[in-house]
């Protein structure tokens, strides 16, 4: 599988270390009352869907970035390629 690196351009996936769902960008506020379930929900419970899902993948054996990877579980075909700051930026994180 080849990963079109927004920065590097197109990266055989071996160099890659696939990380979970992308949704772990939107760590939830330590400080919120509800705090102690939002944080085990955020760590333990996961969809497990069939069809276009939003991955994280960290570059292990490059520039150890971090991206989005836009891809359909049932046929592997990588549809989009983010850099993780910039996804987390669009969904209103600012660190």
């Amino acid at each position: 599988m080849i990963v079109n690196h927004p920065l590097l351009g197109p990266r055989d996936a071996s160099e890659f270390t696939y990380l979970g769902d992308a949704s772990l960008i939107n760590r939830p506020d330590w400080q919120a009352e509800d705090a102690a379930n939002a944080f085990y929900e955020y760590g333990y419970l996961r969809d497990n869907p069939a069809g276009e899902h939003q991955e994280l993948w960290y570059h292990e054996a490059g520039d150890r970035s971090w991206l989005v990877v836009t891809r359909d579980t049932t046929t592997h075909e990588i549809s989009k390629v983010e850099l993780a700051r910039d996804v987390a930026r669009a969904r209103g994180r600012s660190k």
